[in-house]
């Protein structure tokens, strides 16, 4: 907790009027949504991606009104995907409490996740700026693409780096870029600055989602999330792909449970045995790494100031968190 109190010093006083108005614009008078509201805000996470908005801002001339808006209305957007992604995967906890859907049912949870997403879009426009408004109306299809790509990959099994890449970048990489994008937008940077920190938001996604994957291979019951859960769903992610490509024959009976979809128990088990005997958890750490050292890399083109230093470290602090 120090360490992330430390790296939302530059922006310590934008970050606390976010949370307020964050806050302030889901309120309701509707008894219903005011309890899912309610639920959600207890509920809610590290707030990652308002934070990676203010810091750019912050680095890239200043914090702005229209930075809080953006911060806001992209953590809506955020929050409404994960209602929805819920609902889609029928998953009854998330952050170790349980789920809007598995508390209310699954027609609150659609209409409380539309409800959201409405809200966000309100805010969008607020900020006045066409260009934001496209880039967030882009955004949205992309975040439904890469739900969809999602779903089919595990239904027809695909076992492809290429293509989970494809959904990462669709489901992740894009919503963490277009925080940094919009961020270096709102403080009025200069079309080159925007470019970086497209990018650099780019490369944090990557090395984000890779992280929260290399999860489902281990127990914390913290997490919210059981392990395994992913290989349940039918999504395999980086460790147990690079597993089952080293494996030539040795793999072939474990490709047998993920063809047949015979995820019980003791097959799960199996599976993440299989993934880190393979070094599958190694190399996704790997990657996750190399991926966080080239958004650095993106980092270090703007001017050094402790807005950007906290970028620096917030990337660290992406790959090195225990939850």
């Amino acid at each position: 907790m120090e360490e992330r109190k430390k790296i939302e010093e530059p922006v310590a006083a934008a970050f606390a009027r976010f949370n307020e108005e964050f806050e302030a614009s889901l309120r309701s008078d509707t008894r219903l949504l005011s309890s899912a509201i309610e639920h959600l805000l207890n509920a809610t996470g590290k707030h990652i991606r308002p934070l990676l908005v203010l810091l750019t801002a912050e680095a890239c001339g200043g914090v702005r009104d229209n930075t809080i808006n953006a911060a806001i209305f992209l953590e809506l957007l955020h929050t409404a995907t994960l209602i929805h992604d819920d609902v889609i995967d029928e998953t009854k906890q998330r952050r170790g409490l349980p789920s809007l859907n598995a508390i209310f049912d699954n027609r609150v949870a659609v209409l409380v996740g539309d409800y959201v997403l409405s809200t966000a879009l309100i805010r969008s426009i607020h900020t006045g700026d066409l260009r934001i408004v496209e880039i967030v109306s882009n955004l949205g299809r992309e975040l439904s693409e890469g739900e969809i790509k999602q779903l089919e990959t595990a239904d027809e099994s695909v076992l492809d780096e290429n293509l989970y890449l494809q959904v990462i970048h669709k489901k992740t990489a894009s919503l963490l870029s277009a925080c940094a994008e919009i961020g270096a937008i709102s403080a009025g940077a200069s079309d080159e600055t925007v470019a970086v920190c497209r990018r650099f938001g780019e490369l944090m996604g990557y090395s984000f989602q890779i992280k929260d994957d290399i999860f489902d291979y281990f127990k914390n019951s913290d997490l919210g999330k059981p392990t395994g859960n992913d290989i349940r769903e039918g999504k395999v992610t980086l460790p147990l792909l690079y597993a089952l490509r080293q494996g030539g024959e040795e793999a072939a009976p474990y490709l047998r449970m993920i063809l047949s979809k015979d995820f019980s128990d003791t097959n799960i088990d199996e599976l993440i045995a299989y993934a880190k005997v393979k070094g599958g958890v190694a190399y996704a750490e790997r990657r996750m790494a190399e991926y966080r050292d080239k958004a650095l890399a993106e980092l270090n083109r703007l001017p050094d100031s402790p807005a950007r230093q906290s970028l620096a470290a917030l990337a660290n602090y992406i790959v090195e968190r225990k939850k």
